[in-house]
């Protein structure tokens, strides 16, 4: 077992269960960025029979996200490099981050039900929005992986709108793992979402730089 490994797996003793909560429902967010691959259920044809289900071919990158990386130009992830990732939430990605995950809250499905609660109408959940900051740590160079996330949600998040989370590089801790803040702002660029994460950067497998 390598060095890297053994670091990841000591981390993983500090995980409480509502992280490890945190983490299957951003699995979830990460599955609503992509509404249109197949769930894995087989299909009916014309005539009743069974066929099985043919997902399209992943996307890793759509027109309408956007992102910025303010670095050294090193390649390598350093103290005060920056990432900024944004794209839009929409109605078809809350519907599916919902069965992917199981939060079926009404405040985010049911607009009357959602007209009588503080909010007035309906918002998209919350570790959806977070989700986009896992986007933006997935863009750091090398290999990101989670090790913690702190979150506090400050405002909600129209479906619809516009966010942007952006991730700052604020302490090296040391083999290969770093602190960063991770912040999610609205289209009016109001903070929504505030917290800090700690990810490890692995290499990306060799294989991979051939694609």
């Amino acid at each position: 077992m390598s060095e890297v490994t053994d670091t990841w797996l000591q981390s993983q003793k500090h995980f409480s269960n509502s992280v490890e909560h945190f983490y299957n429902s951003m699995m979830a967010a990460n599955r609503a960025m992509f509404p249109t691959l197949s769930n894995g259920d087989d299909e009916t044809d014309a005539v009743g029979d069974r066929q099985p289900a043919i997902a399209p071919e992943l996307t890793y990158s759509k027109s309408e996200w956007t992102f910025d990386h303010a670095d050294d130009g090193d390649g390598v992830v350093s103290v005060g490099d920056s990432i900024r990732f944004s794209k839009r939430l929409t109605e078809e990605e809350i519907q599916v981050f919902a069965d992917a995950s199981g939060d079926t809250n009404r405040l985010h499905l049911d607009s009357d039900f959602a007209e009588e609660t503080r909010f007035g109408r309906q918002i998209v959940h919350g570790t959806l929005v977070s989700g986009v900051i896992s986007a933006a740590l997935a863009r750091l160079p090398g290999l990101t992986i989670y090790l913690s996330q702190d979150l506090q949600f400050l405002g909600p998040v129209d479906i619809g709108e516009r966010v942007t989370a952006v991730c700052e590089v604020v302490e090296d801790l040391g083999d290969g793992r770093y602190r960063l803040t991770t912040v999610v702002e609205d289209e009016d660029g109001e903070t929504v979402i505030d917290g800090e994460a700690i990810v490890l950067i692995d290499e990306v497998p060799e294989d991979a730089l051939d694609d």
